[in-house]
């Protein structure tokens, strides 16, 4: 049996460049990844660079709160 809190966690990405401009016109929505990290591995907060379906380009997903 595991002790403690579990090593690998559900963490959420999201657009930095979608949230930064706030939704307006241009960009109906947030786009948002699912994914898991390994929290001894990577302590801090997780930024992978994934494609944006409504800035239609790859940009910067940072790690969100739940």
């Amino acid at each position: 049996m595991a002790k403690g809190k579990d090593v690998r966690v559900r963490v959420i990405l999201e657009c930095t460049s979608c949230a930064r401009n706030g939704v307006n016109k241009e960009s109906p929505g947030i786009s948002r990844y699912i994914t898991q990290k390994n929290r001894h591995n990577t302590p801090g907060r997780l930024e992978l660079r994934k494609f944006c379906r409504y800035c239609y380009k790859h940009t910067i997903h940072g790690e969100i709160k739940k």
